[in-house]
This record gives C-alpha cells, sequence and structure tokens, in this order.
C-alpha cells in the first residue's frame, strides 16, 4: 500500500511509515489538478493545513482508506465526504496542545503589558511609557471556553499566575471541569465576569460566532479577547466595533475568518489589537510530535486497523483495542448473520449489550454490528466500520443501543435485534473463553453455535427423524455437516437446528430440505 504525503512534515514521517511495509511518496506543493491526477493510487494521504481535501478529491481516490491531519483542526477536509466513502479522518489533537497553549497564555500576558506596541515604539526612537501602562494578571478572572487538551493546559498555567480560572465546555460535566482545578461557570456567569476571554472550541455551526455582538453586550468594560483556536468563532465585525466603542481593551488574534486577511484589514490595524500569523502550534517540538504521531496512527489503521483520534469514527487505543477484538468479531459476525437472516424492509435495529462488555466502549461495537448488518445490502466493500452508521442512516434505519450490567446467564451478552417487515428476529452471542465466539440464542430458542463459515438454519416439528432426513439429504448432494447444534422451546412445539456445513450449498439443496413437511423455515448463511 501506498501513502501520500502531500505537505511539509518531520522527516520522521516516512521512517515510521516505511516500518510498517508502506510505500511512501512524498510531494508537496501539488496543485488541485496535480494530486486529482494521482490521488487515486494511494491508501493513505498525510496532509497538513495547505493541501485541501474537498469532496472532489476524496471521489477521485478509490483506493483510499485513512487520512492524517498533522494537527488538531480538519476544516481543510471534507469529513462528511470521507465518511460516505468511508475513509478514516485523523487527527492529532494533543501533539500540540503545549505549544497551542504557551501561545495564548504569551498572548494574554503580551496584552496586559502592551509589549507589542511598547517595543514598535522603543524601534521607532521613542523613550515613552504613560501610554503603555498595563495591569496585572494576578487576581483578575479568565474564562477558558473549551476544556479540552489545550483549553486544560491553559487553565493550569492560569492558575500558576494566581489568575481566578472560570472553565466552561459544553460536553463536560461540572465535576470533569473541577478536576483540572477550574471553576465550572455558565455563559452568562462568563460574560458577566471574565476580565479576559481566551477560546479553545472546534469550529463548528454552533460554534461560529460565539463571541458577537450580544455576548460583547453582556460583558464587563475593558473585557480582553484571545482567539488561538478558530477563526470565525469570534465575530470580527463584533469585534472591531467593540474596540473601536472601548467595550473591548484589546484583542490578541492567532487565527482569523479568512487567512490571510486582508492587510489593509481595520481589525489587524487596530492599535489595540495583537495578531500572529496562525503560529500557536508552530513550535519545532509540536511539528515533530503532530508529524510522527500522525505517522503511526495512518500506519496503525492500514497495517493493523486499530483507529485512534478518529473524527469520523468511534477511537480505540492500542491496548483498548486488543481487549476489545473479539467482541469486534463477534459483533460483525452476529451482524452478518442477522443481515441474511432478515426478510422484508428493514426499519430498525436494537443492539443490547450486557455484563462485562458494557466496561468497553460501545461505539466501535455497534458499527462493527451495523457494518456487518449492512454490508449484506451493499455492494462488496462499500461498508465499513467508518461508513456503516452513515449507510443505515441513509437507509432511513433507527439504531438505538441498551446497556445493562444484568449479564443474564453469561459474563457478557451481545443481543442484535432486527425489525422489519412487521417481524422481529433476535441473536444473542457472547464468548467462551477470551476469543470464542458463540451463538446462543435465536428468537426463543437457546442455543451452542459457533458463528463460523457456511451455516444452515432451519424450523422444524419437533418430531423424530427430521435431522437424519435433513442429514440424508444434504449427504446426498455430498455437503458434510462439520458443527450441529439444537434448540426447542418446548417438547413436541417447534425446533431449531443450526448446522455448519465444509462448502456452499446449491439453491437445489436447500428447495429439497424445504420440500419436507415438517419444515417451514430454512436459511443459509455465509461468513
Amino acid at each position: 500500500m501506498k501513502v501520500l504525503i502531500s505537505d511539509k512534515v518531520d522527516t520522521g514521517c516516512v521512517g515510521i511509515l516505511q516500518q510498517g511495509g508502506l510505500e511512501v511518496d512524498v510531494n508537496t506543493g501539488l496543485s488541485v489538478e496535480e494530486l486529482l491526477d494521482i490521488i487515486g493510487g494511494y491508501a493513505g494521504l498525510i496532509v497538513r493545513s495547505a493541501t485541501k481535501v474537498t469532496e472532489a478529491v476524496i471521489e477521485r481516490a478509490e483506493a483510499l482508506r485513512a487520512v492524517g491531519r498533522a494537527g488538531a483542526g480538519v476544516d481543510n477536509i471534507d469529513i462528511n465526504a470521507a465518511t460516505r466513502r468511508g475513509i478514516v479522518v485523523m487527527n492529532t489533537p494533543g501533539g500540540n496542545s503545549v505549544s497551542t497553549a504557551e501561545h495564548s497564555v504569551a498572548m494574554m500576558m503580551a496584552l496586559a503589558r502592551n509589549v507589542p506596541r511598547a517595543t514598535a515604539s522603543m524601534k521607532a526612537g521613542i523613550w515613552e511609557k504613560s501610554p503603555f501602562t498595563g495591569i496585572e494578571l494576578a487576581g483578575k478572572t479568565v474564562a477558558v471556553l473549551g476544556m479540552g487538551r489545550v483549553g486544560r493546559e491553559v487553565a493550569a498555567r492560569a492558575n500558576g499566575l494566581g489568575m481566578r480560572v472560570l472553565g466552561y465546555d459544553p460536553f463536560m460535566t461540572d465535576e470533569t471541569i473541577q478536576s483540572y482545578g477550574t471553576q465550572p461557570a455558565g455563559l452568562e456567569q462568563i460574560w458577566a465576569e471574565a476580565d479576559v476571554l481566551t477560546f479553545h472550541l472546534p469550529l463548528t455551526p454552533q460554534t461560529k460566532h460565539y463571541l458577537s455582538t450580544e455576548q460583547l453586550a453582556q460583558c464587563k468594560n475593558g473585557v480582553r479577547v484571545i482567539n488561538c483556536a478558530r477563526g470565525g468563532i469570534v465575530d470580527e465585525v463584533a469585534l472591531l466595533a467593540g474596540l473601536e466603542s472601548g467595550k473591548v481593551a484589546g484583542a490578541a488574534l492567532d487565527v482569523y475568518e479568512e487567512e490571510p486577511p486582508a492587510p489593509d484589514s481595520k481589525l489587524i490595524t487596530h492599535d489595540n489589537v495583537i495578531c500572529t500569523p496562525h503560529l500557536a502550534a508552530s513550535t519545532q517540538e509540536a511539528q515533530s510530535n503532530v508529524a510522527l504521531q500522525v505517522a503511526q496512527q495512518v500506519r496503525d489503521v492500514l497495517v493493523e486497523g486499530v483507529i485512534r483520534n478518529a473524527v469520523n469514527v468511534p477511537s480505540i487505543e492500542p491496548e483498548a483495542y486488543e481487549k476489545l477484538r473479539p467482541y469486534l468479531d463477534l459483533g460483525e459476525r452476529m451482524g452478518r448473520i442477522q443481515g441474511q437472516l432478515v426478510e422484508g424492509s428493514l426499519e430498525r435495529i436494537t443492539i443490547e449489550y450486557r455484563g462485562e462488555v458494557t466496561a468497553h466502549a460501545m461505539s466501535p461495537l455497534t458499527s462493527a454490528v451495523l457494518k456487518g448488518v449492512m454490508e449484506t445490502f451493499a455492494e462488496e466493500g462499500s461498508v465499513n466500520l467508518v461508513n456503516a452508521p452513515v449507510v443505515a442512516q441513509e437507509r432511513g434505519i433507527r439504531v438505538d443501543e441498551v446497556k445493562s450490567s444484568d449479564p443474564e446467564d453469561y459474563a457478557s451478552l451481545l443481543t442484535v435485534i432486527l425489525q422489519a417487515g412487521g417481524q422481529r428476529r433476535v441473536l444473542s452471542g457472547t464468548l467462551f473463553g477470551r476469543s470464542d465466539p458463540r451463538i446462543v440464542r435465536f428468537d426463543q430458542y437457546d442455543l451452542d453455535a459457533v458463528p463460523d463459515g457456511h451455516m444452515l438454519f432451519y424450523i422444524n416439528d419437533d418430531i423424530p427423524g427430521i435431522i437424519g432426513r435433513v442429514g440424508s439429504t444434504m449427504g446426498s448432494h455430498k455437503v458434510n455437516i462439520a458443527r450441529m447444534s439444537c434448540g426447542r422451546h418446548q417438547v413436541g412445539g417447534k425446533a431449531l437446528t443450526v448446522l455448519n456445513v465444509d462448502s456452499h450449498m446449491s439453491p437445489a439443496v436447500l428447495d429439497e430440505i424445504l420440500q419436507d413437511p415438517n419444515i417451514s423455515w430454512a436459511r443459509q448463511v455465509a461468513l
């Protein structure tokens, strides 16, 4: 497999990929047309911010399985298009956390003490002090909006400066924010009390213009604003108006709604604005860290199937993956069985997790089950762990997860329930030991079946001789039975038999079995 590195990254990136047996091409500065011409031959792509991985690029990338962004921001990658194609998109959110946090704090301190303006004055040959009188940060209130890796690092450093630190994150509990030595606060409190606002949120439709005219009106007079996260989080028109009115005492910006900004921008040229050209992550240490990290992640996906720091699929760390791998295999096999047994239009998939398996992340397991189900309805190779939930959603299939610590009769139990055409079909599975998969229930029938190879499921009247007749039929067609599991709900009622056979059966064999008046249903499954 081949990997393309299309932006400048640390040279150590190449060696890590090659150690995994991957062929690596470093080709930077490609035009859009040049990228479109060559991308079809690559299974992996590593970029920074310069390469734009658009929908057009993704459509041309027939072999592409993984895109790695050496850095945190992925706004140069069409995530939705990649997900639909089953391509893993990964970033390196931790590799530049310290660098970005340090830059944010440096901007805050420079803003507080007017360092850039005083420097420019000195370089112009002017010795003056009073215009550059600053403020002490000790005792001031700083609001950290976004308590991810960078936000937490900023909070730690602000605490060290003796500041009162308020923390806000819409996806984090108050208890978690407190555990980082930060006082949790709602937005109303933040706007009213913060002397400094520092933003560390991703840019999403929900966070665009998070700080705008309405929010600034609620802030203290003389508030200072820092944005080293993503351009667009701060409404630049509102910010400029605040600076001109004096509502905002100063702003420090590393990112902009348009990059690069216009040289004559009133915001950029404002005396009380400090600007840097998207430098927060630009340290030698950070650039090396993110390059080596993304190379390892791309290698892990392509060579071992381990996904870390993905933005469009549940990630699994290597240690967790080894523990989860048998369940992923079980879930995919069960999904594949159910997908082949379902009759009618599929409406709903319910996945129940019970017992010890609930200690693991559920999202990867759900993706594995959905992959197994959906690939039976899709073109071969078009469904994987990345896009399986999207494929289900596009088909209008409702997916539910149920989690319980009660294991019933097993240490762990995974149940996949399909509703289609007014019918409900239940399949339960577990692991014997650490990695031996078993099907233990089909609808109301208890079993001990191995989900492997070619399988025959059939329901019959619970009377003597049925198994023998089925065996004779299969024997006459030279189909060898490897394993058998039987279950019944009550004596003399209906019974279920599951056979593992050594080879695929022709439709003629199945038809002959169904000709038996005591067999009401039969289906063949291939795993």
